[in-house]
């Protein structure tokens, strides 16, 4: 537990030192939230509307943080560990190279937890978002997001065979998820045919389960999204696991 310990506090450190991660997983969310909400303010999305353009933005934009961190930063850590035989030299230790994978996806979690939280208080304090739903179903749907995100980049990180091809498959996922999921617009101005193109994307399902329980829906009004946000993280983590054992650089 020490070694673990000791090996998650450097990999935090090597984390908040990386500008690119650290911006985009807890300044990018709320500079589109303060951008659009100057623009739009707190407004009904249509006439008659019970939903205001920020209420269901901030859902949305946590599923941004989820995006940025399963998709953008876990799977890139991941695959340079990979390249630079990272985890064969940890393969020759007593710690192994799975404790380097569960300490970069646990701080990736908890960076993944600060976002959301930071992204909350301000659009709190700002806008005076309110989130109607109880506590423990938020944080559920919350950990369904992040975990379909987490598995996808993990996948992305055992399919690519060095970090460029990986990072061509985590942007690539990413802005087709970030720009047609509902993410960065509210999928209602979609298109027929956009619609039809989201049904596809994992976020959208986490986007939509996310702005349903901020409204006060309960789960079970969204088992649909829920199961598909699981099968995603079941599929995908299995795959990558696979992969990573037949493959000789793992």
């Amino acid at each position: 537990m020490r070694r673990f310990a000791m090996i998650c506090k450097i990999e935090w450190r090597l984390f908040t030192r990386d500008f690119f991660s650290v911006f985009f997983a807890l300044v990018f969310p709320i500079l589109m939230l303060l951008l659009f909400g100057s623009i739009f303010g707190n407004k009904p999305l249509y006439e008659g509307s019970e939903m205001t353009m920020m209420g269901v933005s901030v859902p949305a934009y946590c599923v941004m943080v989820t995006g940025v961190t399963g998709l953008m930063s876990l799977p890139l850590v991941l695959s340079g560990y990979k390249e630079k035989k990272i985890y064969k030299r940890f393969d020759a230790t007593p710690v192994g190279k799975k404790s380097i994978m569960l300490a970069q996806v646990l701080v990736n979690l908890i960076m993944t937890l600060i976002g959301i939280s930071l992204l909350i208080i301000v659009s709190r304090i700002l806008f005076d978002i309110q989130i109607k739903g109880a506590v423990l179903t938020v944080c559920i749907s919350i950990l369904f997001s992040i975990a379909a995100m987490f598995s996808l980049g993990f996948l992305f990180t055992a399919i690519g065979s060095d970090l460029k091809s990986t990072t061509l498959l985590c942007y690539l996922c990413y802005f087709i998820m970030l720009f047609l999921s509902g993410v960065t617009l509210p999928d209602m101005l979609f298109s027929d045919t956009v619609k039809t193109i989201s049904n596809f994307l994992p976020m959208s399902y986490a986007v939509d389960l996310m702005q349903g329980v901020f409204a006060g829906d309960s789960l079970s009004q969204h088992m649909t999204e829920l199961l598909i946000l699981g099968s995603v993280t079941v599929i995908c983590t299995t795959l990558g696991a696979v992969l990573y054992r037949k493959k000789d650089w793992a």
